[in-house]
């Protein structure tokens, strides 16, 4: 396996500095962001790669004698968002990465499924959680007939670069678990979209990575490594839990786009983000990159870090010894009785 890193952690810092952080924690590759939700600070001249092959050769001489290559990019959002000032942004930065990673020799583009309004002339983004009434039903039919022509277009455009579209299997997205991918394959007829395998949103799912693995099999173009723990407070609230808390303009928020703003996390929380080996041991760590490497061995597994408890680098210190050792573990001959 290849392991590298996310790099929205590190967007407190320049690009060189965060590929030394990369390159000191043993981590080979540093997935970009290149829009979406967040800016992409480590891209700057984004326009300029695109047009420039001086700008192109520029940038990526700022990898040379790092030891640390670009392992794909990210481009998380919600393309379908039904605010103009919101989902027609999200959907243009997907393409421009599409672009980007053609011209930067990427062949993967992290993103997700999006979400729609539920209905002709919503407003919002509507998550349907449990269709078991029909209106629930009519509402994701709509959404899916926003979703189909979308997604045929950006098949379209990543086949035309040579670049493999990997969707997060993100709650608050239409496509969320492995049903969603295949039925959104089967809606777009769809040959350059799969999926990001980010563990920590299949955990607080109740699904099992390595299950989800084994049953995506090459659907499977991409990993995120984050960990979650589930906590005591999941007995009385439920996964599902509601408590966030609206943050104020005076409070340090991270903008989503328009007037959309990240909340504060439940307190008690039912579950938490937290780093590799926190939630889950080393030796399921071990299980889930074996799995990985039956789909392709040169899979990129990226840390992302978002455990609260921990500062950046000990977080990512942290998650990239467990990973380390859960590789070595794979590699390691097995003992004959």
């Amino acid at each position: 396996m290849k392991l590298g890193l996310y790099n929205a952690i590190l967007h407190d810092r320049p690009l060189a500095e965060a590929l030394k952080a990369v390159a000191g924690q043993g981590l080979t590759g540093i997935e970009l962001n290149t829009g979406g939700f967040l800016p992409p600070l480590h891209v700057p001249d984004m326009d300029a790669i695109l047009t420039s092959d001086a700008a192109r050769d520029d940038y990526l001489a700022q990898f040379e004698g790092t030891g640390v290559s670009i392992a794909g990019l990210n481009c998380n959002g919600n393309p379908l968002h039904p605010n103009p000032r919101i989902g027609p942004r999200h959907a243009e930065d997907l393409r421009r990465s599409i672009r980007l990673a053609a011209r930067l020799g990427q062949d993967r583009v992290v993103t997700m499924s999006g979400l729609p309004a539920g209905e002709e002339g919503g407003t919002r983004p509507n998550w349907i959680v449990n269709a078991w009434n029909s209106a629930a039903l009519d509402a994701l039919e709509h959404q899916w007939g926003i979703a189909t022509p979308f997604w045929r277009e950006i098949d379209e455009l990543a086949a035309e670069h040579g670049v493999k579209v990997a969707l997060e299997l993100h709650p608050q997205n239409l496509v969320f678990n492995p049903a969603g991918v295949r039925e959104l394959l089967e809606r777009t007829g769809a040959g350059s979209l799969g999926v990001e395998l980010d563990a920590s949103h299949l955990f607080w799912q109740q699904m099992d990575p390595v299950a989800v693995a084994r049953d995506l099999g090459p659907l499977v173009l991409h990993a995120a490594a984050k960990d979650v723990r589930i906590n005591p407070q999941a007995a009385i609230n439920g996964v599902l839990d509601n408590s966030f808390r609206r943050l104020g303009p005076d409070e340090e928020r991270t903008n989503l786009g328009g007037d959309e703003w990240a909340n504060e996390w439940p307190q008690p929380a039912a579950w938490d983000f937290v780093a590799i080996g926190k939630g889950h041991p080393v030796e399921y760590w071990t299980r889930f990159l074996e799995a990985l490497r039956e789909i392709d061995p040169q899979m990129w597994v990226n840390i992302e870090h978002e455990d609260t408890e921990l500062g950046r680098e000990e977080g990512i210190a942290l998650a990239a010894e467990a990973l380390r050792e859960a590789e070595a573990a794979i590699s390691a001959p097995t003992n004959a009785g």
